[in-house]
């Protein structure tokens, strides 16, 4: 495959090399016809005109072709300047003397239609010497700064190629760096609250047990992958709520408010589990009453809006922008910049009504490929089942 590609670039240069050359003949033998019309005694037919004029030009696209070779194997960044310079200054004499050859070898034996003399070889060869060496001495030059402007040129372009891949390549690295700080993170503190409940309720602690190895599952499965689709995202997100409420048993009620027609959307995955873990830990765990938890998504001047308020004690809004983030929170602002750049927002400001507002604000784009495969979970004591507390707002439709 690389071989094709390879000589149908060389004929493709070659091509463009002659077909330039012959549109020169061509131009020249148009000239050349229409000198008849304004000089007595010089009339010269077309097939006459195309003659002179293709003995005259297109040589140089055979010669074009040494010319290229040449530079090529004289490289610039190989050979000092000066040796660069005066080799190609005597490969330019060499060339005119073999172009004059050629060109007086053409013209050899024909009649001038000017004066009806014969053409000599000899003496059209020291005519062409003397009157036209500073012409072909500048066509090599020309061709050789050409050749030149082109080879740094794709050079460039490939030195930008292979930084664009090593740019991409080290923000995948960093976005790996940063969930496997985040997964961890993460199962530490589910850890940390099944050992809380192991002795007090086993019940509970064995079925958060439960969800944890499901939610494991699916983060492995989504471990190749930065983004995905708003629903998937969801149904993670739902398990892991299921083992907060199990947790927080009637204290903690969820609501969900997600626009219609979102499904397909592609968010960062386990984009929403650290912020609505923050929202948890902060808002509704120093709670003694029922605590709120809403998650929302919606279209925003065509961006993608996703909100996770608590109603808990809060910040003064003076103090959220100086608040310090745990891990949750600071890999979630780094993944959206490297994913990102510019093109997304991220704000922690207070709620309205008391507690904390974590808005996101990215691109809103669909899967280009085929549609991604639902997350099947394997039903274990009542896996499938709705977590109690949560219910849909708005008309909007539930997590699968």
């Amino acid at each position: 495959m690389n071989l094709n590609r390879v000589l149908q670039s060389r004929w493709r240069k070659y091509g463009l090399i002659f077909g330039f050359w012959a549109l020169v003949a061509v131009v020249e033998a148009a000239q050349n016809y229409a000198s008849q019309f304004v000089m007595e005694n010089h009339a010269f037919p077309w097939g006459l005109a195309f003659r002179r004029a293709f003995e005259e030009w297109y040589p140089w696209a055979f010669l074009t072709v040494g010319i290229l070779w040449v530079a090529r194997r004289l490289d610039l960044e190989r050979a000092s300047a000066k040796r660069w310079f005066f080799l190609h200054l005597a490969g330019s004499a060499l060339l005119s003397l073999v172009y004059f050859a050629i060109y007086a070898g053409l013209l050899s034996g024909q009649k001038s239609v000017i004066d009806g003399t014969t053409f000599e070889f000899g003496r059209v060869f020291r005519k062409l010497i003397i009157y036209y060496c500073h012409v072909t001495v500048i066509i090599y030059w020309m061709i050789v700064l050409a050749h030149l402007g082109w080879h740094y040129y794709r050079r460039n372009r490939e030195r930008e190629s292979q930084a664009s891949a090593l740019a991409t390549e080290l923000v995948r690295a960093r976005l790996e760096v940063l969930r496997m700080q985040l997964n961890p993170h993460f199962l530490f503190n589910t850890l940390h609250v099944i050992s809380a409940l192991i002795h007090e309720n086993p019940e509970d602690a064995d079925r958060i047990v439960a969800r944890l190895s499901e939610l494991l599952r699916v983060s492995l499965e989504q471990s190749d992958t930065q983004e995905v689709p708003l629903r998937q995202e969801l149904s993670f997100l739902e398990r892991y709520l299921e083992i907060e409420q199990v947790r927080f048993q009637d204290r903690l009620a969820v609501e969900l408010d997600i626009e219609s027609g979102l499904d397909d959307i592609l968010v960062p995955s386990l984009i929403l589990q650290p912020l609505v873990e923050n929202a948890i830990r902060h808002g509704i765990a120093p709670r003694e009453d029922m605590g709120r938890l809403k998650i929302a998504a919606r279209r925003l001047n065509g961006m993608l809006e996703l909100k996770v308020g608590d109603n808990g004690p809060g910040l003064p809004e003076i103090e959220v922008a100086s608040h310090p983030e745990g891990v949750g929170l600071s890999n979630t602002r780094s993944r959206l910049s490297h994913l990102y750049g510019a093109n997304h927002q991220f704000q922690l400001t207070p709620a309205p009504g008391g507690g904390l507002e974590v808005t996101l604000l990215i691109p809103c784009r669909t899967e280009t490929h085929a549609s991604a495969p639902k997350v099947v979970v394997v039903s274990h004591a009542g896996a499938n089942r709705p977590a109690e507390g949560m219910h849909n707002n708005s008309g909007g439709q539930r997590a699968p």
